[in-house]
């Protein structure tokens, strides 16, 4: 194995194959840091570039553009509040409070190294046990998918800040809203009211940053402008944060990374729900889970080590079996079937120099994209010393662009209008944005996979409790939901034996 990845190397270390891979990993560092260009579009917009290279060489760009795509995210979510791809959601939770606090370089530095490593993480799985592994998620049917949805979704009684009810309540909302357009299955129409434009529903992109971004732009336009405000203060030094800080997230980064590279391998799911559950896990682990969403070091590492570990457990059922385990890889299988190499079974046998290229090529762009961003990270925290009112109308523009670039149609841009309405609504009752997004993005996956398994049962609800692999996550999502009801109740009763029974 170390000599052919010894060739995978000495392939890709050249000055034109080293320079496909820098370029890919600065353009999707770019389209990862705007809001509404992801590395989807990055893949897609270079693909049919590849077409004229080796295929070695094709490899190298594009996997450069996914690894800068899925990492440039974290800009935008730390400096602006603003997820840069659904892969950075969780970034904002506390690495926003962090740049707020004058933290800004201590945030950047965590999550910059702590994305290396869990991209690192996920390529050593990659190249050691990518067969086995993949054979084991072939293993996951509807069932399996619907029993692993369910118990995704009881993490939003840890993502519901004070009350669960209102996170039950949100989580509905979301849910609801996934449902509107062509069921998954029969394609019957639903919650349409005769809108054409609403029949492939709401996309996630516009969804995510209006949530996210234009509730907080009408939130922010509530005070007045102050020009003489105090501009918030950042000091980096090195990657901002001691040895001994670095070390204390140890658990809690090869955990994240296990839960990002684990939802990788399972098709469909994406880095999208990773870091979410990612953060939802850290935080109910955690000693002081009062501290998530105010700044902890803790929810930053969470985040950005499990969503960038998601890239190479995406790539394992790709390459070992041919199946694409989000939207990016499906592009990347793309990329290889027209230079006419079909990933599967025989891809380790059969195209070893192509195998252990792309191998080396994940290598160089991961550390590509950490020497980038410590470069820019001086750079991109100056964003923070430009007023509001001049930085807020520019990203606003290109939230517009990037939502309308999604498909090309207006109907995207009037989407992110309303979801940030309704956002900045939430935000005014007091429910939490984090379990609509969960719901927004978990609702259907549930919806399909409960109605494919009652389709492979014939409408039998027997089998969804005897599969061993269902009734294990019905039990983990059993255990999570009475320790957090035990948690609470022990926190009440600890109030009041504090306020003394009154």
């Amino acid at each position: 194995m170390l000599e052919m990845l010894s060739a995978g190397f000495s392939e890709m270390l050249t000055i034109y194959t080293m320079s496909l891979i820098f370029i890919g990993v600065a353009m999707g560092l770019v389209f990862g840091s705007i809001p509404g260009l992801t590395a989807t579009m990055a893949v897609a917009i270079c693909l049919p570039i590849t077409f004229t290279m080796s295929p070695s060489d094709g490899m190298a760009l594009l996997m450069g553009l996914y690894i800068g795509g899925v990492s440039g995210g974290l800009i935008p979510a730390i400096l602006l509040k603003l997820p840069g791809t659904p892969s950075s959601i969780s970034s904002t939770f506390d690495g926003y409070p962090m740049a707020q606090k004058g933290q800004a370089g201590k945030a950047f530095g965590l999550a910059i190294v702590f994305s290396f490593l869990g991209g690192l993480l996920s390529i050593a799985t990659l190249i050691l046990i990518a067969p086995p592994l993949a054979q084991f998620a072939v293993r996951f049917g509807p069932i399996e998918y619907f029993a692993i949805t369910v118990f995704a979704l009881t993490l939003i009684s840890s993502l519901s800040d004070g009350s669960i009810v209102k996170g039950i309540l949100a989580a509905l909302i979301g849910i609801s809203l996934a449902m509107v357009g062509s069921a998954p299955i029969d394609a019957f129409p639903r919650f349409t009211f005769g809108m054409n434009a609403l029949d492939a529903g709401f996309n996630l992109l516009p969804a995510l940053i209006g949530l996210f971004a234009i509730s907080e732009f009408l939130k922010t336009s509530e005070s007045k402008v102050n020009p003489l405000v105090k501009k918030i203060s950042y000091k980096i030094k090195g990657f901002g944060f001691s040895v001994a800080e670095f070390f204390k997230q140890g658990w809690n980064f090869f955990r994240s990374a296990f839960i990002g590279i684990a939802i990788g391998i399972l098709p469909g799911i994406g880095g999208g729900t990773a870091n979410i559950i990612a953060y939802a896990t850290a935080k109910n682990q955690s000693k002081h889970p009062e501290e998530f969403g105010k700044g902890t070091p803790e929810g930053v590492v969470a985040s950005e080590s499990s969503n960038n570990a998601a890239v190479g457990g995406a790539l394992v059922p790709l390459m070992a079996l041919g199946i694409p385990g989000d939207t990016v890889t499906a592009m990347l299988l793309g990329g290889l079937v027209i230079h006419g190499i079909q990933p599967g079974p025989l891809f380790f046998t059969s195209n070893t120099d192509i195998v252990y290229g792309i191998f080396a090529a994940l290598i160089i762009a991961n550390i590509a994209m950490l020497v980038f961003l410590f470069l820019g990270m001086r750079f991109f925290v100056k964003l923070l010393s430009i007023p509001k009112h001049i930085l807020l109308p520019i990203i606003l523009v290109l939230c517009v662009v990037g939502a309308f670039g999604v498909n090309n149609r207006l109907f995207d841009v009037w989407a992110l209008l309303f979801f940030g309405v309704l956002g900045y609504l939430l935000i005014k009752l007091k429910f939490p944005l984090t379990p609509v997004i969960l719901g927004f993005i978990l609702g259907p996956i549930a919806e399909t996979n409960l109605r494919r398994g009652l389709m492979q049962t014939q409408g039998d609800f027997l089998p969804f409790f005897t599969e061993p692999i269902a009734v294990f996550f019905f039990g983990v999502a059993i255990v999570s939901v009475g320790l957090k009801i035990w948690k609470n109740h022990r926190k009440k009763q600890t109030e009041i034996n504090i306020s003394g029974g009154v």
